[in-house]
């Protein structure tokens, strides 16, 4: 072809705006459900993170803030008289008063990486019957009545992918940081628990008889 009819060819090349037209009511679909959970994402990234950043200043301070883990301190400090079963329950209760908060938003946000490429495997089916029926009423000798569905078909698919695996990575690092906090609150009960039952024997044996008992405990398990 010459240079004028390679040039005609160029301009006719769809831009971004006309492969998403291409994609029809499916595609814009496809769209808004990516927008709506980066916009999920982001939240929850910047809520994660100044939780973390909260959490990690209340590991080095002994007087509870509003936080996750200064809530949990908070039932830890508030029954200094109970057992260790029973502080254990509250703060088991207490941390699962947390995982909603934490853990907000991330289900809804598997969901919409989920459903984006069914969404586009849809285009993709109504892209191919749009073809058969354009070739049914206008036969083959145009390849340009068929170039709609196939453009429907082959978009949304591409629309579904885009949207699927960003969200999916979100998802992913969002989970990591949520299991993080949900971790160390874990870890913190577990420690609580054990001050609150060495407290409690020291009630019960006197510090004297305490030290001797760990004494006995610590040789019995270094002759085993």
């Amino acid at each position: 072809p010459t240079r004028g009819a390679m040039l005609a060819l160029l301009v006719q090349v769809p831009d971004l705006k006309n492969r998403v037209e291409q994609g029809g009511l499916i595609g814009y679909v496809i769209l808004i459900i990516g927008f709506i959970g980066v916009l999920l994402a982001i939240e929850r990234l910047v809520v994660l993170f100044l939780t973390n950043k909260k959490v990690q200043k209340q590991l080095e301070n002994d007087e509870p803030e509003d936080n996750p883990l200064g809530r949990i301190m908070n039932v830890y400090k508030n029954n200094p008289d109970t057992d260790a079963e029973t502080l254990g329950l509250k703060l088991d209760e207490a941390i699962l008063k947390e995982m909603p908060v934490l853990q907000r938003g991330l289900w809804t946000i598997a969901l919409l990486a989920a459903v984006s490429p069914l969404l586009g495997l849809l285009g993709t089916v109504t892209g191919i019957i749009e073809t058969f029926q354009s070739i049914t009423l206008y036969g083959t000798g145009d390849p340009r009545v068929m170039s709609g569905g196939i453009s429907q078909a082959l978009v949304t698919t591409v629309m579904g992918l885009l949207v699927a695996i960003p969200l999916l990575i979100f998802h992913g690092y969002l989970s990591s940081k949520s299991n993080a906090l949900i971790q160390i609150l874990d870890e913190k009960s577990m420690a609580y628990v054990a001050l609150l039952a060495e407290e409690n024997r020291k009630k019960v044996f006197g510090q004297s008889q305490f030290q001797n008992v760990k004494k006995e405990e610590k040789s019995t398990g270094s002759s085993s």
